[in-house]
């Protein structure tokens, strides 16, 4: 339900400002910066999760890392459903624990 509700009002703010009228919203005062730079932060994190859970499944991350920094959270709450149900993804290659990993 969150994404479906994500993906409307995404689509719907896209469609009234523009896909740069959102960056320049976030570049428009310190504040919204601020927001903006924490938003990159919080979805490069989020990125290399994805690198990692990935690589553990066998699977190519880099689509979903590109698209995460094109559409934002969107995409790793699609790959969120995408690794539970697609049987490409459901069973780690290498199920060693994340920490092993870093």
């Amino acid at each position: 339900m969150l994404l479906i509700d994500f993906s409307v009002f995404s689509g719907w703010v896209m469609w009234q400002v523009g896909y740069w009228g959102i960056w320049q919203a976030g570049l428009a005062s310190p504040g919204a910066m601020q927001i903006l730079l924490d938003l990159v932060i919080a979805g490069s994190l989020i990125c290399c999760w994805i690198v990692l859970d990935a690589r553990q499944r066998g699977v190519n991350p880099w689509p979903w890392v590109l698209v995460t920094f094109a559409v934002g959270t969107i995409a790793p709450l699609v790959y969120l459903l995408w690794r539970e149900y697609s049987p490409q993804s459901q069973q780690p290659v290498n199920p060693a624990p994340l920490a092993s990993s870093l």
